[in-house]
């Protein structure tokens, strides 16, 4: 199977490799399942069963004018593992991916997932308000806005150069690496790019973390600028009964490049074990 038809006959294309227990790979913004393929490749290779999809309006899938929220789209999240029939899945949500994990746990109960992974999580609340001072401001998510708007592969060629974590000193990945990260954003359409921003700089998910009710991994880049741990993954790991959280030590948003075999190894061993 190579696509998936939503409910809204929105058609999201599926990577699905290997064979044994599922692992549903969901990728951030404003990338496509491409960016899972090592991470995917070390699944399968193990003997578990990769899946990883282009997200709506993003990649190779649909590009339909709207259902850039996330209700919707756990919902296409429910589909891909209704018409994939991954039972007893393990969910891996990346960025603004992590979204989605979160609101198919409370919005789908759960259903047919056996554990769940928050990597570079949005998780739980992205935007500053009065009851959520860490966060980040709405100018900032506006002048994003903005950017876009006025350049969009200026802003993604900035952009991407803070989520590998690329400075005057520090280069973790190659130049051929930003290129090709801009190349996936890129292939999104824009209502795509901006609904999502949208829903992920917008959407509180602090009501959700109750639903997490099964084994779950939380692992984050301690110093990652896109989204700042202090803000994310450390109140979300102490929203979340019993899960484990693991920080990477200097490391920045865009893991599965900058420290993509040591992300493997704990994403395997959190498949195999669990956490007891």
């Amino acid at each position: 199977m190579n696509c998936v038809i939503t409910p809204d006959n929105t058609r999201l294309h599926v990577k699905d490799w290997g064979t044994g227990k599922p692992v549903i790979l969901i990728h951030g913004w404003p990338l496509s399942a491409d960016s899972w393929d090592e991470q995917a490749m070390a699944i399968a290779q193990a003997g578990y069963r990769a899946i990883a999809y282009d997200r709506r309006g993003f990649g190779r899938s649909s590009q339909p004018w709207s259902g850039y929220d996330y209700d919707t789209l756990a919902d296409d999240l429910a589909a891909v593992i209704e018409q994939t029939g991954a039972q007893d899945a393990t969910l891996v949500g990346f960025s603004m991916g992590g979204g989605e994990v979160a609101r198919y746990m409370s919005r789908h109960a759960g259903a047919s997932v056996e554990k769940a992974v928050l990597i570079s999580s949005v998780l739980p609340f992205r935007l500053k308000t009065d009851d959520n001072p860490a966060g980040t401001g709405q100018e900032v998510f506006d002048l994003m806005v903005q950017a876009i708007n006025d350049d969009r592969a200026g802003f993604f060629s900035g952009f991407f150069r803070d989520f590998f974590g690329v400075g005057i000193l520090s280069s973790p990945v190659s130049n051929e690496v930003l290129e090709w990260a801009r190349g996936l954003a890129m292939q999104a359409g824009l209502p795509a790019v901006l609904g999502c921003l949208k829903a992920f700089s917008t959407t509180d998910f602090r009501g959700d973390l109750v639903a997490f009710k099964v084994p779950t991994l939380i692992i984050h880049g301690a110093d990652d600028k896109t989204v700042p741990i202090a803000a994310s993954a450390r109140p979300t790991a102490s929203g979340i009964t019993g899960c484990r959280f693991i920080e990477y030590e200097g490391a920045p948003h865009g893991l599965f490049a900058t420290d993509k075999l040591r992300l493997s190894q704990d994403l395997l061993s959190f498949i195999r074990q669990g956490i007891r």
